[in-house]
């Protein structure tokens, strides 16, 4: 074990990369089991952070770490690799802070425990799975094309190059508008995915069938009926299986429930909260 890391993480300069993806885990790990235990109002847990009254989101110090993380990053030299590697780590931890709002973020409103609220989880998901891609050696499909045809030098090179990533980049256009997102980020590193996915049928509600499929014709009839099939014996058990597994890492969201502040202390919701201490300035006027 100790072998394969020198000969593939330290000796491949990405021990950097090790250490953000190691941080990012265990910065995941940390926050969402905090929010669970405030959430279940756990006495002996440190509550949110509220000075003030104000509710001051996780996301605010993961921000803070990525701007040190960064910075220190990019004014370390070379030759302190110890000193990268704990700017690389700051940088992971205030990733996984920012991605577990990542719902948050998008909406502009608090949506931490309800259903939108699965997103952060995904993008977590996603963006582990792309790191953990590369700190094994996996490169996009798209880098490899430029850098085959940067070793080369050839204008003949150069155009291959370019003509497969357009040809992969179409492919993947074709897969997400199907609606087979993992397949299709998958497919970025494993272009194979791409080719079989982009030749398949759509997801029924897509935006390629909803082009394709939701108009007149026998035909189009016939593969949205085979689509609307396939997705219910195959991808509605997929889904709530990864449902399922995202519960269980990160808890199971409050359907409905879109107003409660991240970590849904056992002061109650954020607006709760505004409105006890608005009562209370009130009944201290004159």
């Amino acid at each position: 074990m100790g072998e394969w890391f020198r000969h593939t993480i330290v000796d491949t300069g990405r021990l950097p990369l090790f250490c953000f993806f190691t941080a990012m885990i265990l910065g995941f790990a940390f926050i969402r089991f905090s929010t669970r235990m405030i959430r279940a109002g756990v006495g002996w847990w440190p509550g949110n952070v509220t000075p003030g009254g104000m509710h001051i989101h996780h996301v605010v110090f993961g921000v803070v770490m990525m701007l040190l993380g960064g910075v220190v990053g990019f004014a370390v030299p070379d030759d302190l690799p110890g000193w990268r590697a704990a700017a690389a780590a700051l940088f992971g931890i205030g990733s996984a802070l920012v991605l577990d709002e990542f719902a948050l973020i998008l909406r502009l409103r608090d949506v931490y425990w309800s259903e939108e609220g699965r997103l952060s989880v995904e993008a977590v998901f996603v963006a582990l799975a792309m790191i953990g891609l590369l700190l094994i050696g996996e490169r996009p499909v798209f880098v490899s094309d430029f850098v085959e045809a940067a070793g080369e030098g050839g204008a003949e090179e150069w155009a291959l190059g370019f003509g497969l990533a357009a040809f992969n980049a179409g492919l993947a256009g074709i897969t997400l508008f199907k609606g087979k997102f993992w397949t299709g980020f998958f497919g970025l590193f494993f272009p194979i995915l791409l080719l079989v996915s982009a030749v398949r049928l759509s997801r029924p509600n897509a935006p390629w069938a909803r082009w394709r499929y939701h108009r007149p014709g026998v035909r189009a009839s016939r593969k949205l009926e085979r689509a609307t099939r396939r997705e219910r014996r195959v991808r509605q058990p997929l889904a709530r299986a990864a449902d399922r597994l995202s519960d269980l890492v990160a808890g199971r969201p409050d359907p409905g429930d879109t107003g409660r502040t991240e970590d849904a202390s056992r002061g109650g919701t954020a607006s709760d909260r505004s409105a006890d201490e608005a009562r209370k300035t009130a009944d201290r006027s004159p």
